[in-house]
């Protein structure tokens, strides 16, 4: 049975979508600007080939030498073709893999840098991990429905968002998955191979940059894509869009969602230089204190009466200036909080550079930023030995 499409009856939304899991990334922040049934773990098909293109760039070289096993042989269509003992140089099968989706390449890459599926699906978790994702598990390379001891194939579109968001910041990545047609021969010459890009949503918008398809019986039409708009990036991840004879639905529905990002957010620096008041210092003094022009007997007199006073510290927010120049997608409605939590007295000593508080940027309970407040300068304990040794110091030497 084809879902249909389903009617959010949202008042702040895209609207209805035909997808059973979306989302809507800021590309740059990671802040998922809307989602639906986003959190909910799917099988995900062949946008899996995002992770393992992402892997072979950065554990691999593009004139590797890939040796095809009988399991790379072996697997079902879609496939290039690739033949037991046959090679190739991982570059070429790269354009295989995320071109024209070949389950074949994916195997053979997966082997040639995990060693075996298995080790390289450990890899594949691990950067999921890395990565910040939370709900995924990777079973093979290609995307095929899988099970092991850990669980069984599959992503959020949440997930998935934050995998090709992580993606695009791989020069590599963007230039194979924006060539339209690639071809290439084996290492022996005999053969010879033309692939297609079977994303056609990079015809459909001078806004897209990149994306991968997929379809399984068990996960339907899915498509994860990255597309920048007058300095957005946003990115669109479907899980469940739609099953045969539906494979336009994936495309209704990320422009649907691209058209409502671009329409309804903007981009604004958020720092906010906050107020951050003096903290008292119980029974502390500067270190650079000095003593007045009283005599010796005068101003140990008068250090001592000041026992039990307070001293007052400054606090330093630790951000740097590329940190007051960061960005972030927001709706005309929302708006960024600065929040400063600082200790509301400290004891002496305090040393420069200690931590006396915290500064949060916000959008409702989305945290953007924290750093951290530390104090100014150093603080001394006063007591009776240090006035009659600073007394000594100031006037005797």
């Amino acid at each position: 049975m084809i879902p249909a499409a389903v009617d959010m009856n949202e008042t702040d939304g895209p609207g209805s979508l035909y997808a059973l899991s979306a989302v809507l990334m800021d590309g740059d922040s990671g802040r998922v600007l809307y989602e639906k049934e986003g959190y909910t773990a799917r099988p995900n098909a062949s946008t899996t080939k995002v992770m393992t293109c992402i892997l072979a760039l950065e554990n691999g070289k593009g004139d590797d030498y890939v040796m095809v096993s009988k399991n790379a042989a072996a697997q079902p269509e879609v496939k290039l073709g690739l033949k037991e003992g046959e090679q190739y140089y991982l570059e070429d099968l790269l354009y295989s893999l995320m071109l024209k989706s070949h389950n074949d390449t994916a195997v053979a890459i997966a082997e040639h840098i995990g060693g075996s599926v298995e080790g390289f699906a450990h890899m594949m978790n691990e950067k999921a991990k890395e990565i910040g994702c939370t709900s995924t598990h990777f079973v093979t390379s290609n995307g095929l429905d899988g099970a092991d001891a850990g669980g069984v194939h599959e992503t959020t579109a949440r997930d998935l968002a934050l995998i090709m968001s992580y993606a695009i910041k791989n020069k590599t990545f963007l230039h194979i998955t924006q060539t339209r047609d690639y071809s290439f021969y084996d290492l022996s010459g005999n053969r010879q191979f033309s692939v297609h890009n079977a994303n056609a949503f990079l015809d459909m918008t001078p806004d897209a940059i990149s994306g991968k398809t997929g379809f399984t019986g068990n996960a339907g039409y899915c498509y994860v894509g990255a597309c920048k708009n007058e300095g957005r990036t946003f990115i669109i991840a479907l899980l469940g869009c739609g099953w045969p004879n539906n494979k336009s639905y994936k495309w209704k529905d990320t422009m649907k969602l691209l058209e409502y990002g671009k329409e309804n957010f903007h981009k604004e620096v958020y720092w906010q230089e906050p107020a951050i008041p003096e903290i008292q210092v119980k029974d502390g003094v500067s270190e650079n204190s000095t003593v007045s022009d009283e005599s010796p007997a005068q101003s140990e007199q008068n250090l001592s009466a000041g026992l039990g006073k307070a001293a007052f510290i400054k606090g330093v927010i630790q951000a740097e200036d590329s940190d007051k120049k960061k960005e972030v997608l927001l709706k005309d409605s929302e708006k960024v909080t600065c929040n400063v939590r600082l200790q509301k007295s400290l004891a002496a000593p305090v040393k420069k550079g200690q931590k006396i508080g915290q500064v949060t940027f916000s959008i409702g309970e989305l945290v953007l930023d924290d750093y951290f407040v530390t104090a100014d300068r150093n603080i001394v304990k006063i007591t009776y030995l240090w006035c009659v040794n600073k007394v000594f110091h100031d006037f005797f030497h």
